[in-house]
């Protein structure tokens, strides 16, 4: 008999796979750090690699269409570990490479599990699935970027990087015991094939799509921002490493309360709880950049109280495109809406790689942050009063 393909099961699987992940995301922006020496340096890599990234995630729907989708799933989690390999030599090279197979390996992994979930879980029950998978993770994220950086500063590069592989064997053992299948539906629309550029132009040219991919792309650009240079501002503001590490570990705690978000979702609405996080946490990471590196332990507090808005983010952000999106166009519209993670990778990071040549790090979250007031005016804009 086969298990269960719910809610829980799918939480379970994004709870592993976010640990395989999180324990190593503090890692890599504190050795590139310990590389390149500077913030400015730093940002540029991230801009680079996620330029390279971001092509790669445009062309991933057409190995959906060729590939059993298990496979793809199975491919992504190979690249995580293919990564942790490269971040062990400790080398420029190895950092290049190591961030590239894992943002790809990330990309892929994300794609096909939502299109899993849109298998498998009705529309109707997302308010609670997605709050839920969210929360389940909670543990992953908090333990994780802690985790990792105590293993980085105490055992050297390859101790963290050697627990992400074991645990990507386990994400493949739990994904195959699962026995997932793909869609009919999904199946069917393999045969007409779509260019990368004829799926960007067709999601371009639904408004809805549109609404959902700026708010997605919204949230993220947060967590980059704070993952990458909230990590630095605590290493430049002389709190040392560990506390960056400690930082990213203490806001990932906030993802419990997603489950929370969802149930006021229910209660109020979807589209207000999307925009007053939005405001929230745009007031909080501009608080953040005025304090910066001259008061660090002020700019992580208000930093932090950005993470508990965002997590309301994670919880409902994804709920406007995941009823938006058509059932036959699955495959090609997720490989495009996942584009807001590498986007948002990219275009922050080139900002600041120009900002940091004039202003301190504290001026990088006040850009975020006028930036989050921004989406989140869109938001009330156009979001449907009833959702």
């Amino acid at each position: 008999m086969p298990p269960k393909r719910g809610a829980v099961a799918f939480a379970s699987l994004f709870a592993i796979e976010s640990f395989a992940r999180a324990v190593v995301a503090t890692v890599v922006s504190v050795q590139a750090h310990d590389l390149l020496l500077t913030s400015q340096k730093v940002s540029v890599l991230f801009t680079c690699v996620s330029s390279a990234v971001l092509i790669s995630t445009l062309t991933l729907p057409l190995l959906f269409r060729y590939v059993p989708r298990r496979w793809v799933y199975t491919a992504g989690v190979v690249g995580l570990i293919l990564a942790s390999l490269a971040f062990a030599t400790h080398t420029l090279s190895g950092q290049v490479g190591g961030m590239y197979l894992r943002n790809v390996g990330a990309a892929t992994l994300n794609i096909a599990l939502a299109l899993y979930i849109l298998d498998h879980i009705r529309k109707a029950d997302l308010v609670r699935s997605e709050p839920m998978r969210l929360a389940f993770s909670t543990l992953s994220w908090t333990v994780g970027p802690f985790l990792g950086i105590w293993l980085y500063e105490n055992y050297g590069p390859w101790a963290p990087q050697l627990l992400c592989i074991a645990t990507c064997c386990l994400v493949i053992l739990f994904f195959w015991y699962l026995r997932l299948n793909d869609h009919p539906v999904i199946k069917a629309a393999r045969s007409t094939p779509q260019s990368p550029l004829a799926n960007v132009g067709r999601f371009v040219s639904q408004p809805r799509l549109r609404l959902a991919w700026l708010i997605a792309f919204g949230r993220s650009c947060f967590w980059t921002t704070f993952f990458v240079y909230g990590s630095l501002l605590m290493i430049e503001g002389n709190l040392g490493k560990e506390a960056s590490g400690v930082l990213i570990s203490l806001s990932q705690l906030a993802l419990c309360t997603a489950y929370l978000f969802g149930k006021v979702s229910e209660r109020i609405g979807v589209r207000k709880v999307i925009v007053w996080a939005y405001l929230v946490a745009a007031a909080a990471v501009i608080a953040a950049g005025c304090a910066g590196t001259d008061a660090p332990i002020w700019a992580a507090v208000f930093l932090l109280i950005g993470a508990v808005a965002n997590s309301g983010l994670d919880g409902v952000g994804g709920i406007p495109y995941l009823r938006a999106v058509r059932a036959h166009e699955r495959p090609q519209m997720t490989g495009v809406y996942r584009s807001y993670i590498d986007l948002s990778d990219l275009l922050p990071s080139l900002t600041y790689s120009f900002v940091l040549l004039v202003f301190p790090l504290g001026a990088v979250f006040v850009i975020l942050g006028v930036w989050l007031a921004i989406v989140g005016y869109v938001a009330w804009r156009y979001l449907p009063r009833s959702m």
